[in-house]
């Protein structure tokens, strides 16, 4: 098995889970139900059938270990309503989230078959083309496959708009608005971004990591020169003082009121067809030397540039009404040479909403295609913000509106889908997102296209009740191809009160597909019984990876009065995929168990996720929940805070760390490091988006600019771009030596193969940062890295050296390191022991199990990445172990089947590898092109698929004999 650089880095990554939708609970004063609602007096037996619940599990509280409250009166006298205002779940008001997405019968197919239309397509389609890869990693759980994706496509994008939409979303997705003190149009420095550089047409994907035109001064392409973006002027005269031409040279002139114009007559007529029939055509005009041109909406000074351009073709530095004029003109009298000039000087002009929102009325009337994209760009770039514009909102969502971004080339299927996912995130229910969609859906010219724009419309008219909309539009979507759309279809009819319609629906489509859990898990919805535990159990056994079904049997246990059952089923998904649903269900039982400590953890977690998190039925926000479960709870300070985060980040409790922490910053919010020390911790729990979010938060409240400059590296490093972290790195120590400055580099350096020279540098970085001061969670950390390195280096006394070194301040992962260095010291009984301590000491422990596998005999390893698996079911080495097994065991078929198991809900690039070489050790060459396919679409530049694949193919072209 290989090993990183670290083998306990900064963060654990684990797959992202989907997110799921708030639990319903019986609302005891009624409202509207859905097919499946309860009937009116459940609410009324409520506080009886807590009661119940309560005496049932009283026996039970005084063997768990929790503290005490503090004031125990307090806790007696808590009204039940205050804690628990919406009563308590219920199975028949659960119901999954429809994912807004593209989802597969079989993701395998659908990467192989995007994969091979990028490879397919030509470099004009080729962004086109990868934009459908990214719709196709929307759904999957992994961001950084839709990051990379996305940057992919603005690598081969070759007209300005999409370069402007791409690179404007590229932004967007580091949420680089949430920072204080950047400008929407600061540039990062690379082409792949830079504003201006996205006004430059053309295809030339090699140049989008270079250092873009900000840098250099210029703008290649003849679109922007010079500083301030202004073409040179140093041989064009002043409107108004000396513009004409010589009058030795003129032969003509305009008169315009009481102003003549010289010009020469040549000059003017080059200017375009029209002039130049006009002054040397049949006209009366070609006769003349004063010709009257009053009333052609020019002014004296705009005709005086004219002429300047005539003979200079270069604008000068006109006031911004000239160049208006003269875009007027030219648009009037067909002078493309002068339109493309003014286009291209007034994109250059706009650099904020001020001045997009005054230019793009004139672009849009224009037709002016620049100065659109550039006031377009502004717009984007300001987004989420610019979508509370009512003129913004107007120009987008309205279908005149899209007719005139489309008269001037700038509306596509592109920019709307941009647009509708930043609606659906801010705002899913509003009228602005609904007309977006429907805009989405008018750009949609592929089935893919169709599919997306339909099932979204679906999903959002579901959440609006409108079921017979959302019912209309998710046929639509399955009508164009998309299958998983029937899920909404049969949901919009059960809540329209036609549940067996919904039922036979989930029938059909398991009896004609190949079943997957989400299957199992809608038709759950709609049945009763055993039937229904039945579905619910075959769901997570296809896609442990659902959270409805363990939430649906924990209601489910709660209703028979097992409580700490229905605690432990929740635990099982919580363990390897935390999401705010499944806390609230959790605290939600503890509240009931009159656990309030574990309620509170839950609730402080669950925050942490989702600040704005609703909890109950919508009845009641995470915060108030917080403020009603801390008096009945010990109270901390903050000194006894860090040492509980100390405790708890010491023995792998993640949810504990995270809660402690949020009650940390609830008493100093401002505090960048514990915002810091959050975003780590949801790091290691894979919840990137709230982890990008604290880290927002610690670089927005930094009190010094060497501190912000190593979190800006982190948001950077987080979001792909590793030498930009880099350079913020050595920003960061230039101004002040700090220990997250050089762990931050050594870090980012060690993100690659190390040679010799690189791996003694970092071990220099990390040593320095050593030096410096910092706590004994970072320490340990960076002695766990350290030691590493070491381990790569072949210097194993110094890797034990460092990884005691951290066990003594705590550092339990580093259990995991020593036991490295035993085993590549064979000493396989000591590395045992040594992972069996993790064990012991860790909450979380599937990754110690799994690697404890590595130093015992072959009954005991299956044994423990069986456990691994049951803790962990998205770790895929132990299904590869298993299956590497069977195949040495002959085994084939059941090998494909271990592996078939897991890549049904993790489409992984090394499971596909192993299964695809699988298939090609066994002739099935179809299978093996298939499973490359998909595994090159996940990652283009993987060496071993790259190379299985073209064997693959030169045996698939080969001649039958």
């Amino acid at each position: 098995m290989q090993h990183n650089i670290f083998t306990t880095m900064r963060s654990l990554k684990f797959p992202e889970g989907c997110k799921g939708t708030q639990v319903y609970a019986i609302n005891p004063t009624g409202g509207e139900g859905g097919g499946g609602g309860c009937g009116g007096k459940v609410g009324e037996k409520f506080l009886q059938h807590l009661q119940d619940l309560r005496a049932n599990s009283i026996r039970t509280k005084s063997s768990r270990n929790s503290h005490p409250p503090t004031n125990q009166t307090t806790r007696t006298n808590v009204p039940v309503e205050s804690l628990l205002p919406a009563g308590f779940p219920t199975v028949d008001l659960m119901e999954p989230q429809i994912e807004p997405c593209l989802k597969s019968v079989d993701f395998v197919e659908s990467l192989a078959a995007v994969y091979k239309k990028v490879e397919d397509s030509s470099q004009f389609e080729k962004s086109e083309r990868i934009l459908e890869q990214c719709a196709v990693f929307k759904g999957l759980c992994d961001p950084k496959l839709f990051r990379n994706s996305l940057r992919g496509a603005r690598q081969h994008a070759v007209d300005v708009h999409s370069k402007v939409v791409l690179a404007s979303w590229l932004r967007f997705e580091r949420r680089e608005d949430e920072l204080i003190g950047l400008s929407a149009m600061d540039c990062c420095g690379r082409n792949l971004e830079c504003p201006r550089a996205c006004l430059v047409p053309g295809y030339d994907p090699e140049s989008v990591n270079d250092p873009c035109v900000c840098s250099r001064g210029e703008l290649e392409g003849g679109v922007l020169m010079g500083d301030g973006g202004e073409c040179s002027t140093s041989d064009i005269d002043e409107v108004g003082g000396g513009g004409d031409d010589d009058d030795d040279d003129c032969d003509m002139s305009f008169c315009i009121g009481d102003d003549e114009i010289r010009g020469v007559r040549y000059n003017v007529a080059s200017l375009s067809r029209p002039f130049r029939a006009m002054l040397y055509g049949e006209f009366k005009e070609s006769r003349r030397e004063t010709i009257n041109f009053s009333q052609n909406g020019i002014s004296a000074e705009g005709m005086r540039a004219a002429m300047i351009f005539s003979r200079t073709k270069r604008l000068g530095s006109f006031e911004l009404k000239i160049v208006l004029e003269l875009l007027s003109l030219a648009n009037r009298f067909c002078c493309e040479e002068l339109k493309s000039a003014c286009d291209a000087h007034l994109a250059s002009l706009v650099c904020d909403m001020e001045g997009a929102m005054m230019l793009i009325e004139y672009g849009l009337e224009e037709g002016a295609y620049l100065l659109v994209a550039a006031c377009l760009q502004v717009i984007l770039r300001e987004l989420p913000f610019s979508m509370h514009n009512p003129y913004v909102m107007k120009l987008f969502c309205g279908s005149e509106g899209r007719e005139r971004l489309a008269s001037v080339g700038h509306a596509s299927f592109l920019l709307y889908y941009f647009l509708s996912q930043i609606a659906m995130e801010e705002e899913m229910k509003s009228n602005n997102t609904v007309m977006l969609l429907e805009r989405l859906g008018e750009c949609a010219t592929e089935d893919w296209q169709k599919q997306l724009a339909c099932h979204q419309l679906g999903v959002v008219m579901l959440e609006r009740t409108e079921y017979k909309d959302a019912q209309k539009w998710f046929e639509e979507a399955v009508e164009a191809g998309h299958i998983y759309s029937s899920v909404g279809v049969a949901r919009a009819k059960y809540n329209r009160g036609h549940k067996y319609s919904a039922y036979k629906m989930m029938n059909s489509l398991i009896s004609d597909h190949t079943p997957v859990g989400w299957m199992y898990q809608e038709r759950s919805i709609y049945c009763t019984g055993k039937e229904k535990m039945m579905d619910l159990n075959t769901a997570t056994e296809l896609d442990p990876t659902l959270s409805f079904p363990y939430k649906c049997r924990a209601v489910l246990l709660v209703q028979e009065n097992k409580l700490e059952p229905a605690i432990s089923e929740l635990n099982k998904i919580v363990g390897f995929k935390v999401s705010p649903d499944c806390l609230e269900l959790r605290a939600w039982i503890s509240i009931v168990l009159e656990d309030y400590e574990r309620a509170l953890r839950d609730v402080r977690a669950l925050l942490t996720l989702d600040p704005n998190y609703m909890m109950f039925y919508g009845k009641k926000h995470g915060d108030q929940l917080v403020e009603l479960l801390r008096p009945l709870v010990q109270q901390y300070s903050q000194p006894d805070c860090w040492m509980q985060l100390y405790d708890r980040w010491s023995s792998v409790d993640d949810i504990g760390s995270l809660a402690v922490v949020h009650q940390m910053l609830a008493n100093d919010p401002r505090k960048s490091l514990l915002w810091f020390r959050q975003s780590l911790l949801l790091l290691r729990l894979n919840c990137q988006k709230a982890a990008m979010r604290s880290l927002r938060l610690a670089r927005n409240y930094s009190t010094s600019d060497h501190e912000k400059l190593v979190y800006e590296g982190w948001i950077l490093y987080d979001t792909g771009h590793r030498e930009e972290a880099l350079s913020k790195a050595e920003q960061s120590i230039s101004i002040q030596r700090s220990f997250e400055a050089f762990f931050l580099k050594a870090y980012a350096l060690a993100d690659s193969s190390l040679d010799p020279e690189s791996a003694k540098y970092v071990i220099q970085l990390l040593e320095e940062a050593l030096r410096c001061p910092s706590d004994g969670l970072r320490k340990g950390q960076a002695l766990n890295n350290l030691g590493s390195v070491y381990v790569d280096c072949e210097k194993f006394d110094l890797a034990a050296g460092c990884y005691m070194s951290a066990l003594e301040i705590k550092h339990t992962r580093a259990h995991q390191g020593l036991a490295r260095v035993y085993h590549l010291k064979n000493q396989r009984k000591a590395a045992y022991d040594e992972m069996t301590k993790l064990i012991e000491k860790a909450n979380n422990n599937a990754s110690a199990y799994e690697k404890r596998s590595e130093y015992c005999d072959r009954d005991m390893a299956k044994s423990d990445l069986s456990t691994a698996t049951q803790l962990d079911p998205l770790r895929t080495y132990p299904y590869r172990y298993r299956a590497a097994v069977l195949m040495d065991d002959h085994k084939e078929a059941e090998a494909i089947r271990e592996l078939a198991r897991v890549i049904a809900f993790k489409p992984d690039l090394q499971l596909l590898h192993l299964r695809a070489a699988f298939y090609d050790s066994m002739g099935d060459t179809s299978c093996t092109l298939r499973d490359c396919e998909a595994a090159l679409c996940l990652d283009p530049n993987h060496t071993g698929t790259i190379e299985l694949y073209k064997r693959a193919r030169e045996r698939g072209n080969e001649p039958e004999k």
